[in-house]
């Protein structure tokens, strides 16, 4: 519900226009699902028109499906399933409801992972990860998003051998550390997407916002930005397998330190890993690789039929 008068309009009337919308909200909200949720509440606070007002003012364009919800803390997959099932469903091309998610992050198991370094650049593997118990982005508190950077800076300061770093708050770093977080392409800004922004994902901005790498510069991690953490392996060159070996050993390393003071990620076997935006539940991977294919760009449209196809998306261009 937006307000506590809410509740004295029936929802027909609190209906949202969304005749002209295209995401995946938009296409799986009916009236019916709408009253039956409207009035429901997370024991945070996180209400159903909370969920969809970032798709409800961001209509979304003809050829681009945006997700168009996201979640303000872990119960509300639960308390707004309903509607988020089916969401979660339609984006991530069939998922039932009683599905089980299946997870594996032994890097023993990845086969090939090694790429041509005559086309390869570089490699990196990202993911998001959440804290049981704490308001996601969205919806948390001053006070709560204080309580991510600290637990997550004491787990990251028991790390040791190649995970060993140093922590940069956004609001706190030296001009020359900034510069070299610019060059070094690790920095992240305040969002102004209205995706994001209509979200509120940057209320308060910079406030206890950072980032994390270790010494060598290949294990970085985003401290509240649109996810508790956003963590990144990375190096030069085609060595996926290496980058995923870091990932996940890493990944396991700081929730180990954690546990060590009773926190945990967010996980679930419905969902995996539970994140903000429904488009990122599960593990939450996503690989990537930054090649020169001089050729094939010469042809967009070929290469944009290739990619959809492979189920390969192109994230921007580089010189």
């Amino acid at each position: 519900m937006a307000n506590l008068w809410q509740k004295k309009y029936p929802s027909d009337e609190d209906f949202p226009e969304l005749s002209k919308h295209n995401n995946h909200m938009a296409r799986c909200l009916t009236k019916e699902i709408y009253a039956k949720l409207r009035d429901k509440v997370t024991p945070s606070g996180y209400t159903l028109d909370k969920v969809i007002q970032t798709g409800v003012d961001n209509p979304g364009h003809p050829f681009i499906m945006t997700v168009g919800c996201v979640a303000g803390d872990e119960e509300s997959y639960d308390v707004f399933a309903e509607l988020l099932d089916p969401v979660i469903d339609d984006r991530h091309g069939g998922y039932a409801k009683d599905a089980v998610h299946k997870t594996d992050l032994n890097f023993e198991n990845l086969k090939g992972g090694e790429f041509d370094e005559k086309y390869v650049f570089s490699s990196r593997v990202r993911t998001g990860r959440s804290i049981r118990g704490i308001s996601l982005p969205p919806h948390c508190s001053r006070a709560e998003r204080r309580a991510v950077e600290t637990i997550s800076l004491d787990a990251l300061s028991h790390l040791t051998g190649e995970f060993a770093g140093k922590y940069y708050p956004l609001s706190g770093m030296t001009d020359a550390e900034q510069e070299q977080l610019i060059a070094d392409h690790f920095l992240f800004d305040k969002p102004v997407s209205p995706l994001l922004t209509c979200a509120g994902m940057a209320r308060d901005w910079p406030d206890a916002r950072g980032i994390w790498h270790n010494n060598d510069k290949t294990f970085l991690i985003w401290i509240n930005e649109e996810d508790h953490l956003r963590v990144i392996s990375m190096q030069k060159g085609g060595n996926m397998r290496a980058v995923f070996r870091r990932f996940c050993e890493g990944l396991n390393k700081v929730e180990e330190a954690m546990k060590k003071k009773g926190h945990e990620y967010m996980w679930n076997q419905h969902l995996g890993y539970v994140l903000t935006c429904p488009s990122n539940l599960g593990t939450g991977l996503r690989g990537g690789v930054h090649i020169k294919i001089e050729g094939m760009s010469k042809d967009l449209k070929r290469l944009d039929d290739i990619l959809d196809k492979l189920r390969l998306q192109k994230r921007g261009t580089g010189q």
